[in-house]
């Protein structure tokens, strides 16, 4: 089994990918004319904005659930896996694809928004929804919702809890099987609630663990400040290939850099525009713009902190693609959360590995809540009828329980792989369908810079720019402008 996931992660995963995402990202920010950054002031304006209603959430909400998706085990243990695999110039690649990846995560969210629908009393959107009804290609739509119940309801999971077992028992010395219970009866306690309840628990938690993680990065930082020269001078040499100690590591930084880039920050992968169409908002534009921060805050804030915490402590070990170690600081011990953990320790030794254990619950906790909600989108797409809608609903949660519960137990490298699958399957379906409809999303962006100009709070009407197919966008506009 594990030789077929290989098989088919070495096809999902080829450079193709890894070009068309970087290659995307760049293309729409010059499109956009470098949004990210004109517009960064709006970007965190607009987090605290606007209020929730009966059928949708707050911006700060949207915010919250697409942050506990893209932050999770792949900032501790993602960032430990490209630095081991990849060397230091592959935190730099990560860096890049989130700063041209926000540009491919406010095209996507941007089109979340557009197409949304009202089901079963809540917003509901997506790639899914925006291929149907953007480029009439229902079966399309229905492979990306099927992509997607199988690779955050099946795939996914297993990565998360995975990394949540290893690093409590390194810490706690507590078994993986009693963890998996804890973390499987708090996870259904709030997916049992609706995305209501997954919106204020992540309102709540993202906020309190993002802080409290880059607080402590920061004092490390501090504590080593006459090596920081040093590890900014071996991120960016390691990047081009210019630092002999890492020859013919360059195409495993940008590889790597990449992949737990995307994998990180999700930008392209189109699990962000499912809670981006969640947010109550006047324009799509505003969620775009949250959106394309939430990226920042992942990478440049979170994924940051892991990395420079590790690499100015020189708790670490690099991989030669051939076998054996370029670096080998760290014997016997294996890429992942226990890099973080040893590098905590120099700072705190007799907590150090608590609490980086408990960071990476809160992260791969909420990360956990997302991806149910994801597939639940999903699958409301797939199925009309309520009562049926109802029934299977109830099934997802009963077996992502069961999916986080055998993710604690099974092989890291195992959950790793099946992880990739699920996030490489889903980032070819949506990043072709966002080439695809660009157009209304750069309406969109225009229409919005314009009503800025004028000096008012944008208000979206699809008609008065020649865009079809947005029917709920009549309804809202309405309650806009009274």
């Amino acid at each position: 089994m594990h030789q077929v996931v290989d098989f088919l992660n070495n096809l999902v995963w080829s450079k193709a990918l890894i070009y068309l995402c970087l290659l995307v990202g760049l293309y729409f920010s010059l499109r956009m004319r470098f949004f990210q950054v004109r517009h960064i002031k709006d970007m965190v304006k607009l987090l605290i904005g606007g209020e929730d209603s009966e059928k949708g959430v707050t911006s700060f909400q949207a915010f919250a659930m697409a942050v506990a998706g893209r932050v999770g085990t792949g900032n501790i243990a993602g960032v430990a896996t490209a630095i081991a695999m990849g060397g230091p110039g592959a935190i730099f690649w990560m860096w890049m694809i989130a700063f041209l990846g926000a540009g491919s995560a406010f095209v996507e969210s941007v089109l979340a928004q557009l197409y949304k629908e009202e089901r079963d009393g809540q917003y509901r959107g997506g790639p899914a929804y925006y291929i149907e009804k953007g480029l009439g290609m229902k079966w399309y739509g229905v492979l990306f919702a099927i992509s997607t119940v199988f690779a955050c309801g099946i795939l996914l999971p297993g990565v998360q809890a995975y990394n949540i077992g290893e690093s409590i028992k390194n810490a706690f010395g507590i078994n993986t099987a009693l963890t998996g219970f804890f973390v499987i009866a708090l996870l259904g306690l709030i997916i049992f609630g609706g995305v209501k309840r997954i919106g204020k628990a992540a309102e709540l938690m993202v906020p309190f663990m993002a802080i409290g993680y880059i607080l402590v990065s920061i004092i490390i930082i501090i504590v080593n400040i006459k090596e920081l020269p040093h590890v900014i001078a071996l991120i960016f040499k390691n990047a081009f290939g210019l630092d002999a100690a890492f020859g013919g590591l360059l195409g495993s930084a940008i590889s790597w850099g990449v992949k737990r880039g995307v994998y990180s920050n999700e930008a392209g992968q189109g699990t962000g525009p499912m809670a981006a169409a969640a947010a109550e908002v006047s324009h799509p534009a505003k969620q775009g713009l949250v959106q394309a921060f939430s990226v920042y805050v992942d990478t440049l804030f979170i994924c940051s902190a892991t990395a420079f915490m590790i690499l100015i402590t020189g708790k670490y070990n690099v991989y030669k693609p051939t076998g054996g170690f370029f670096v080998e600081n760290l014997p016997g011990i294996q890429y992942g959360p226990m890099f973080t953990q040893k590098a905590v320790e120099t700072l705190i030794p007799s907590i150090g590995a608590a609490f980086v254990a408990i960071a990476l619950f809160f992260f791969a906790f909420t990360t956990l809540m997302a991806y149910y909600y994801y597939s639940e989108t999903s699958l409301a797409y797939l199925i009309n009828n309520e009562k049926i809608r109802r029934i299977l609903i109830n099934l997802l949660r009963i077996f992502i329980l069961a999916s986080a519960f055998y993710g604690t137990i099974r092989t890291a490298s195992f959950a790793w792989a099946l992880g990739d699958l699920g996030v490489g399957i889903m980032a070819w379906l949506n990043i072709i369908a966002i080439i695809l409809l660009q157009k209304p999303a750069l309406l969109i962006l225009k229409d919005y810079e314009e009503q800025k100009e004028k000096g008012l709070d944008p208000v979206f009407d699809p008609e008065r720019i020649g865009i079809k197919g947005a029917d709920i966008w009549k309804e809202i506009k309405n309650k806009y402008n009274k």
